[in-house]
C-alpha cells in the first residue's frame, strides 16, 4: 500500500501545482480574488484546477480500493496514468480548450478502471 500512497501524494502534489498556476494566472490576468472570471485564459487555469479536485474525489478511493481488493501494482500503474493524463489535460485546456481531449481520455479511462475494478473486488471478496 505504500506504491499506492506514494502515487495519491503526487497526485495532490500535482494538484498544488496547479493551484500555483491559478495563483500565478490571477496575477498576471489581474482577476483579483474572489473573481473566477474576468480572462479566458485565467478561467481555462482556474477550470483546470477545479476539475482536478473533482477527480480527485473519486480517484483516492478508487485507487485505494483497486489496491485492497485488486492489485497494488495495477493500481498504482493506473494512478501513474492519471497523474499523466492530468498533467496532458491542463496542457491542452490552457493551450486550448478543443484539445484536452487526449488528456481527458487518459485521465478519465484510469479513473473508471479505478473505479469499476475496486467496486467489482469488493463485491467479489465480499461474496
Amino acid at each position: 500500500m505504500e506504491l499506492i500512497a506514494i502515487v495519491i501524494f503526487i497526485a495532490l502534489i500535482e494538484y498544488l501545482v496547479f493551484g500555483g498556476f491559478v495563483g500565478k494566472a490571477r496575477a498576471t490576468y489581474d482577476i483579483p480574488a474572489p473573481a473566477t472570471t474576468g480572462n479566458e485564459i485565467f478561467e481555462r487555469y482556474f477550470r483546470v484546477h477545479q476539475n482536478t479536485l473533482e477527480s480527485l474525489m473519486v480517484f483516492i478511493p478508487s485507487i485505494i480500493g483497486f489496491g485492497l481488493y485488486v492489485h497494488t501494482q495495477v493500481a498504482a500503474a493506473l494512478g501513474v496514468l492519471f497523474i499523466i493524463g492530468r498533467v496532458l489535460y491542463f496542457r491542452g485546456y490552457v493551450k486550448d480548450p478543443k484539445s484536452r481531449a487526449a488528456g481527458s481520455a487518459i485521465g478519465g479511462l484510469s479513473l473508471v478502471a479505478l473505479l469499476l475494478g475496486a467496486l467489482i473486488g469488493a463485491v467479489i471478496g465480499f461474496l
